[in-house]
C-alpha cells in the first residue's frame, strides 16, 4: 500500500476541516493517508509517495519557514501537490496582477509595498467607494483583513501602520455583493469540475469563512461562472491537483477574487460525491496503491 501525507497544522481544534472524508476512498484504492504537521521537525518525507498540502492554515504567520518545509519535501522522493512552482506563484496575491494582464476580470485592486495614509485615502476616490478592504499579499483565513470607512482609516491609523509598515498589501473596494449575494467557490480536481458552494457572511460581518460564522450553501453554477473558472485555470503556470476558484459579482459580471491553490478548504462535506471525486482524481494522477 502506498503512503500519502496530508500536510496540516499542529492542531485543527478550532477549525472546520473535512479532509478525513477522503481517507477511506483513498484506502479503497490502495493508499494509506495520514495528517502530518508542516511544523514537525526531522520528518523523512521520502517515506511518503505523495505529500498533499491541505489544512496549513497558519502558514502565513511564518511563510519563509513554510516554504523551507515545502522545499524539503520537494527535494525528497515524495511528490508534492500542489507543486512547489504553483505554491510560489500563488503564495502572494500579487499573482492577481499577473492574470489581470492576461485579460481575466479581477476585483479592482491597488497594490502597495508599505502603508501611507494619504495614498490609502485616495482609494475611496479611486474606486468611488465609501468602504475599502485592506489585506496582506500573504494571508489566509482573513487574518489582518479589515473593512474600512474613512473614519475607520483615521481611528485605526496607528494599528494599520504597525501591521503594514513593511508588509505589502492590496486595497480593494468593499463590494456590497459579498453581503447581498455572497461569494461563489468552484472546485476542480485534476482539472475536472467537482462542485460549487455559495458563502455568505453572518450578520454584521464581511468574512465568509466558517471560523468567522460564514454560512454555506451548495449551488449549481451558471455557465458564466464555469467560463470564468475555466479561464482562471488556464492562467495557471502548472497543472494543479486541486484548485478553488472564488468569484463575486461586480457591476453585473463575475470577477475573480482568488485562485486558491495552497490550503483551501475543499468542502467535501457540501457534496456527497466530492470526496470520491477527489480520490478518483488523485488515483488518475498517481495511480492505485
Amino acid at each position: 500500500m502506498k503512503k500519502c501525507a496530508f500536510l496540516s497544522m499542529d492542531s485543527l481544534e478550532n477549525f472546520f476541516a473535512h479532509d478525513d472524508m477522503v481517507f477511506e476512498p483513498l484506502k479503497v484504492q490502495g493508499w494509506h493517508t495520514e495528517h502530518v504537521s508542516w511544523r514537525k521537525q526531522d520528518v523523512n518525507w521520502s517515506q511518503y509517495d505523495v505529500v498533499v498540502i491541505r489544512s496549513t492554515w497558519d502558514y502565513q504567520s511564518d511563510a519563509p519557514a513554510f516554504l523551507r518545509c515545502l522545499h524539503a519535501i520537494d527535494s525528497s522522493t515524495a511528490r508534492l501537490e500542489n507543486p512547489l512552482r504553483l505554491v510560489k506563484w500563488n503564495i502572494s496575491k500579487g499573482y492577481l496582477r499577473d492574470i489581470q494582464q492576461q485579460g481575466i476580470n479581477i476585483v479592482p485592486t491597488l497594490w502597495f509595498d508599505s502603508f501611507d495614509l494619504q495614498q490609502v485615502e485616495q482609494g475611496f476616490q479611486e474606486f468611488d467607494s465609501l468602504q475599502l478592504v485592506i489585506k496582506p499579499l500573504i494571508s489566509a483565513n482573513a487574518d489582518h483583513t479589515y473593512r474600512l470607512t474613512p473614519q475607520d482609516l483615521v481611528s485605526m491609523h496607528e494599528q494599520l501602520v504597525k501591521e503594514f509598515a513593511r508588509r505589502p498589501f492590496m486595497l480593494q473596494p468593499f463590494l456590497p455583493a459579498i453581503i447581498e449575494e455572497g461569494e461563489y467557490s468552484l472546485f476542480y480536481f485534476a482539472g475536472h469540475y467537482s462542485h460549487s458552494i455559495l458563502k455568505r457572511p453572518k450578520n454584521g460581518d464581511f468574512r465568509v469563512q466558517e471560523e468567522h460564522g460564514g454560512l454555506l450553501q451548495s449551488i449549481e453554477p451558471c455557465e458564466e461562472m464555469l467560463t470564468c473558472a475555466r479561464h482562471a485555470l488556464a492562467s495557471l503556470p502548472a497543472e494543479a491537483l486541486y484548485a478553488r476558484i472564488d468569484l463575486i459579482r461586480h457591476q453585473g459580471e463575475f470577477a475573480l477574487m482568488e485562485i486558491e491553490l495552497i490550503e483551501p478548504s475543499l468542502y467535501f462535506n457540501m457534496d456527497p460525491l466530492a470526496a470520491q471525486r477527489f480520490a478518483d482524481a488523485f488515483v488518475e494522477t498517481f495511480g492505485k496503491g
